[in-house]
């Protein structure tokens, strides 16, 4: 089947004349923004870039200074200027890759200096399964690649500590089983099964190969798990020694669990919902990353949201937040409203809730809670962003799995925004992604509030 392609970004765009370019600068906003400038011929490639301040930026590119006459000016050579807002440096990369896509095609990693990340690939179709580290991992291959890892050297760290637990090959050639082959050092050393000169049967290798790709697919649980039990029974059979051993068993297991990140999974089932600072008051951008590639933002609405004054001190930014029942979602919806209640005399806080701003609990008291309310409106924004079932194009995969990389290994004091995953069933945790929207919004309206 031919593969679609994406939609384009959709972006604001004012006209640039040289000969006044003041006019067109005082129409910029001044916020975060990704932006294009367009020559005279329509069909050039743009300038993209992006800015924490889109009015300041393209005032150095755009405007003459005679203080800098070195400094880089394309005001010559540009008619057209495209912007779109965003509302963290998360969504800025997302769409500075996505406008460059479109542009250069497969060249856009190459141009925002994206490397593919690293997985260890378990090739569970050779006769004699072993597991090696690349970057490359095909789509056909999905359900065997293990991943993203922070860098070449983690996923190698992590693929030779976890070999230690088991017996599988580390040869890297294709076997042909002989009695007469002299074997290596991990044969004698008892650190493999040496299926090269028939050390074991066949069916033997297949079971620890299977050992090993469960091991990969729950970052270490099944093996825990068997442990676990094993040392269970012998402490209620009474046989300590044996019960220490199994201890220091699952205190290796452990180790080796802790060099992979909760993001390391099969690339087939990586699936997460990222919460970052949106553009636009009185929401928090969603993403979500499902089948290789990242969609969004879709705006959730935080409208009539209402969770404890974090100034008070107390910790309820971790508790559920609760929404006001009966309070249009449409920015539209909410303008009419706002309009035709001005002058009634309202209070201050009826009219932030209106404005979509969270209520904080001690400002207002609230009638009446709608139960409920939140769960489904989440639930409808992320069913929106799965909707798009158009498989990704290979450079589309590489960059959103590299800039989801990127964002998460970051230090946690420097990583803006949060994370979630499914559970084992594939179901999506409500109640914490509505708790992380909470903490989100909160942050931000902390930011906007005026010291």
């Amino acid at each position: 089947m031919r593969r679609k392609p994406p939609v384009p970004i959709q972006l604001q765009s004012i006209s640039f004349d040289p000969a006044d370019p003041k006019a067109a600068l005082s129409q910029l906003p001044r916020g975060a923004a990704v932006f294009a400038l367009y020559g005279v011929d329509a069909h050039a490639e743009p300038y993209i870039g992006r800015s924490p301040n889109l009015q300041a930026r393209l005032a150095r590119l755009l405007q003459p200074s005679e203080k800098h006459p070195r400094r880089l000016q394309l005001a010559g050579r540009v008619r057209r200027i495209a912007w779109r807002l965003t509302g963290s440096e998360f969504e800025s990369l997302l769409t500075q890759f996505s406008l460059l896509e479109e542009v250069y095609g497969a060249k856009a990693c190459e141009r925002m200096h994206l490397r593919a990340p690293a997985f260890v690939r378990f090739l569970g179709g050779n006769p004699y399964p072993r597991i090696v580290v690349t970057h490359r991992p095909s789509q056909r291959e999905a359900d065997w690649a293990y991943g993203p890892f922070v860098s070449h050297a983690a996923a190698e760290r992590f693929a030779e500590e976890m070999l230690k637990l088991f017996l599988l090959r580390r040869c890297t050639f294709d076997l042909n089983p002989h009695p007469s082959f002299p074997g290596c050092v991990y044969s004698e050393m008892k650190m493999c099964l040496a299926p090269c000169f028939k050390g074991c049967t066949d069916e033997r290798y297949a079971e620890e190969a299977a050992a090993v790709q469960d091991f990969l697919a729950t970052r270490g649980e099944s093996r825990l798990i068997t442990l676990r039990r094993q040392r269970e029974q012998a402490s209620a059979n009474l046989e300590f020694e044996s019960a220490a051993a199994l201890h220091a068993q699952v205190q290796k297991v452990e180790a080796v669990r802790a060099l992979a990140a909760e993001l390391v999974r099969p690339l087939s089932q990586l699936r997460a919902v990222v919460l970052q600072a949106s553009a636009h008051p009185g929401e928090v951008a969603v993403f979500l990353f499902e089948n290789g590639r990242l969609r969004g933002p879709a705006g959730f609405s935080t409208l009539g949201m209402r969770i404890q004054n974090e100034q008070s001190g107390s910790t309820s930014l971790f508790a559920q937040p609760l929404a006001i029942e009966a309070v249009p979602e449409n920015r539209d919806q909410r303008t009419e409203i706002r309009e035709q209640e001005q002058g009634t005399g309202k209070s201050p806080a009826e009219d932030a809730s209106m404005e979509g701003t969270l209520v904080c609990e001690g400002n207002m008291a609230p009638a009446k809670i709608a139960r409920g309310l939140l769960e489904a409106r989440l639930e409808t924004v992320l069913a929106a962003l799965a909707e798009s079932a158009n498989p990704p194009s290979a450079t589309e995969r590489q960059g959103s799995l590299a800039l989801l990389k990127r964002w998460y290994y970051r230090p946690e004091a420097r990583r803006e925004g949060e994370i979630f995953f499914p559970d084992a069933e594939g179901r999506w945790p409500v109640k914490a992604i509505l708790r992380g929207v909470g903490r989100v919004a909160a942050k931000a309206l902390i930011a906007s509030t005026p010291a």
